[in-house]
């Protein structure tokens, strides 16, 4: 029987063609859309991953709870230490230190008096070590203005943003000014080596990226860090181990009345980004109910069409003697005939545009270059192994269901009526 209402689908187009162009338009839409929604909540997940948060970070317990205020003064001690255990136990991330400050950036004249200040946001990482992947993590090569990167102690990149209001030139020398992490004055003179632009008003704000050895020097922080993050060395943040490691952590490591001592924190539990995620995970399943509704109304009138125009076809078949239920069997095998064609069809046109969107993206730096959150420039998709399969529920269901619909007005046809019908 499956074969033979094949036939009739491939056969009989106006029975097929448009409930197939119905479905594959909203499997499509349900395919791109959770491809897409799915990709840009993961680039930012990913951006402040790179930039802040780490996939796990571990801070001093009164750090965390100061941290917007950069208190250095309740950093990490014995961080090389703390980075050989954790590198042994927990060999599976990449660990690297990072050390946030703030300050002034002071711009003297030829004759090295001020001639101009700005409030500055210091980040130390690890530039000059040969085997660290922090200039790539962080997208410094790819963002640098003018100039090049740090290559040797005593050089900083700064904002271009920065350089271009104050007139600052590659080469030239400006002073931090700043406290230590022992409350002391701190003054320390760098030669720029280059200026930077993020194309985000977040990062480019007065920012200042000089090596963690200068750092620590600076900042009376020898073996010192602000926090030490984790990136799992697969790339991607699985929430499931990050948990994991969280709680063996800071049950060995974290004891609840020293405040100095070390907790770790995943991502999710740092800068409200759990509600991110949250929010990524339920928008596929909101989507797929809503196709699923929408799709079901349209069909439903599809079939009721499609009823219509075969009414006479059900009435035959019903004067021959074949049961009501098998007719209505028969509307929901080739429901789901059409709804899986239909599926196949939407779902390779939804990879093809996801794909695309995923390699060469959407640029908004033009709307976001004033926006003082942390977002992407580019947008891009995401495939993920769901959205093989995502788009057969809203198409095998709703086509089902719109045809189930349709199909009950053959359990209210009469036979008497019948027979009248089918004499006229």
């Amino acid at each position: 029987m499956i074969k033979f209402l094949i036939k009739g689908i491939l056969r009989d187009k106006t029975r097929s063609l448009l409930p197939i162009i119905v479905v594959s338009l909203g499997v499509f839409l349900t395919v791109f859309m959770t491809a897409w929604i799915t990709g840009v909540f993961g680039d930012m997940i990913d951006l402040s991953a790179r930039y802040t948060t780490g996939h796990v970070k571990i801070m001093t317990r009164s750090y965390a709870e100061n941290k917007n205020q950069l208190p250095n003064d309740l950093a990490l001690l014995e961080v090389e230490e703390l980075l050989k255990t954790l590198n042994n136990e927990y060999a599976e991330l990449e660990w690297v230190k990072r050390i946030n400050f703030g300050g002034l950036l002071d711009v003297p004249d030829e004759n090295g008096e001020t001639r101009a200040q700005g409030p500055a946001a210091g980040k130390a990482i690890d530039m000059l070590s040969p085997d660290s992947k922090e200039l790539e993590r962080m997208n410094i090569l790819k963002s640098i203005v003018k100039g090049r990167v740090p290559n040797k102690q005593g050089e900083a990149i700064i904002s271009d943003n920065f350089a271009e209001k104050f007139n600052v030139n590659v080469g030239d020398e400006l002073t931090v000014f700043g406290s230590t992490m022992y409350g002391s004055m701190m003054f320390k003179t760098f030669i720029v080596s280059g200026t930077i632009s993020f194309g985000n008003a977040f990062l480019d704000r007065g920012a200042i990226i000089i090596d963690i050895s200068d750092a620590q020097m600076a900042l009376d922080m020898q073996d010192a860090a602000s926090e030490l993050l984790g990136y799992f060395k697969t790339g991607a943040y699985d929430d499931a181990k990050a948990d994991t490691l969280k709680s063996t952590f800071n049950k060995k490591y974290s004891l609840i009345e020293d405040e100095f001592s070390p907790q770790m924190f995943k991502l999710r539990d740092q800068d409200g980004l759990a509600q991110y995620l949250d929010m990524a995970d339920s928008m596929a399943g909101v989507m797929v109910f809503f196709w699923i509704i929408a799709m079901s109304i349209v069909l439903w009138n599809t079939g009721l069409l499609g009823g219509l125009r075969r009414y006479s076809e059900y009435g035959v078949r019903l004067a021959l003697g074949e049961e009501k239920g098998h007719i209505f069997k028969t509307i929901i095998y080739e429901a789901l005939i059409i709804g899986f064609l239909g599926s196949v069809l939407g779902t390779l046109i939804g990879l093809g545009a996801s794909y695309y969107l995923q390699e060469v993206g959407l640029d908004f730096s033009s709307i976001t270059k004033n926006v003082t959150m942390m977002l992407p420039q580019v947008y891009r998709a995401a495939i993920t192994p769901q959205l093989f399969y995502i788009g057969f529920l809203p198409g095998l269901v709703a086509m089902t269901l719109g045809n189930a619909l349709a199909g009950y007005a053959i359990y209210k046809r009469k036979t008497a009526t019948l027979f009248k019908e089918l004499e006229v």
